[in-house]
Formats: structure tokens, sequence, C-alpha cells
């Protein structure tokens, strides 16, 4: 689902509340707990009001990094939900006034406090990021969606997202996962799959049953977003 109009603008109805900055980092026994407020915290009467996302950064198995970006917590959940092995295993996690970190065996997950972005970097080298203007709760009139946005590299190629009848390379596609009987040559498929993976050696995984939309290289020509309807977006 596309929300803004070009660099600057959001499309008509739109309100958009961007992760700001780590406003409070706390680090558990296996995971990065974050309070990102979505406009910058300069006095205390800017913590009076405006919506707030929480955001979990954890390691289900070694060299995986799942991020859970909330926005509501407690709200009803009707499910289903795919069933996720995990295996946590020690993980190393920093917190400082400037950055917080997670290292799960080569995969960290760097986070700048001051002005919210994600690294994610794969033996010290970054791969992939959520750069600022990338993580939000949009208001729409269809509803509430949870986004983030991952960066693509030059020439980097995105594959996967199930079964597709389109062009094998993903990058320029919107596509929307929900099976459908909508025939073998169009843009709905029957075997949809959140999970896509680059020629850059990384995979991502929206941990969504609902209909998940990928915009790859599309709104952003050098990212691609996720988006999801509700108060909830986890990914890994």
């Amino acid at each position: 689902m596309i929300f803004t109009d070009g660099n600057w603008m959001m499309r008509p109805g739109i309100s958009a509340h961007y992760a700001a900055e780590a406003y409070e980092a706390h680090a558990e026994a296996d995971a990065l707990s974050i309070i990102a407020p979505c406009h910058a915290i300069r006095h205390r009467g800017d913590t009076l009001s405006g919506p707030a996302l929480t955001i979990r950064v954890s390691s289900p198995l070694p060299d995986v990094i799942r991020v859970k970006v909330e926005h509501f917590q407690g709200v009803r959940d009707p499910g289903p939900h795919f069933e996720i092995t995990e295996s946590p295993q020690a993980v190393e996690i920093e917190v400082t006034e400037e950055l917080a970190s997670l290292k799960s065996g080569n995969l960290t997950a760097k986070i700048d406090r001051k002005n919210w972005r994600i690294d994610f970097l794969a033996d010290e080298k970054v791969v992939t990021s959520s750069l600022p203007r990338s993580t939000a709760m949009m208001q729409t009139p269809e509803g509430k969606f949870m986004v983030d946005q991952l960066s693509l590299g030059v020439g980097e190629n995105v594959y996967g997202l199930g079964e597709r009848f389109t062009a094998f390379v993903k990058n320029g596609q919107t596509v929307d996962i929900w099976n459908r009987d909508g025939g073998t040559n169009s843009e709905q498929a029957y075997k949809n799959i959140p999970f896509y993976m680059t020629n850059r050696g990384y995979g991502v995984f929206v941990n969504s049953p609902a209909e998940v939309s990928f915009e790859v290289a599309t709104e952003k020509t050098n990212r691609v977003q996720f988006s999801v309807p509700g108060d909830a977006l986890d990914y890994f």
C-alpha cells in the first residue's frame, strides 16, 4: 500500500507518525525494549502528547533478529498465527546515550537513539537499514497500518514472496500477500508467502497471516516497504 505522494507529501486522508528517536532503551535478559516517540523530545512538555511506538528487538535463533513494533498493546488478537520455532541463544546487548545494539551470532542490529535508524550488520558490514522516516504508524481512511521500510543497495535484487506469475525479480512490483483464486496470468496467486530475500544474502520474513502489502522499490525506489493493518508489525 502506498501512503506517500512523492518524497515530501502524504496522500489525501493519511497521517504519518514516524519513529523519531529511541527515547528510552532498556536491556532485558534476552532483548532490547525501546520507547520511540513520533516526534523529538526537546523538553518535558514534549512527553505530554503525540503517539509513541514500543519496539522490541530480540533473537529467536542465532544469526536471526526479530523486530516487533507496536502502537497500542493489549488489543484483542483474534489470530491465527504462524508457528514460529525458537531456540534462543545468548545475545550481546549494549545501551549508551547515543546507540543501542543487539548481537546474535554474526548479525547485529544497531539503533541510532538520537535520530531513529536501525542498521543490520552481518560480520560488521551493513546489509540493510531501517532509515529515518521508515518505521511508522499510519492513520488512513481504511484504518490504522503499521509500516517499516528496509533499504536496498545499488544493483540489489529482490526475490521470493511465494508463488508469483510476474517477473522473477520483484523490484518495481507491488505484492499483496493474500491467497486468491485469480488464475495463473495475473498478479494474484494461490500460495503467497510474506518472505523475500535479496542477492546480498539476507532474507526478511513478516510474521503476519493478514494481508501484508509489499512495495518493492516502488513507493521508494531504494527501499522495500511492508505494511500490515492494525497495531503491531513483527518481522525477522
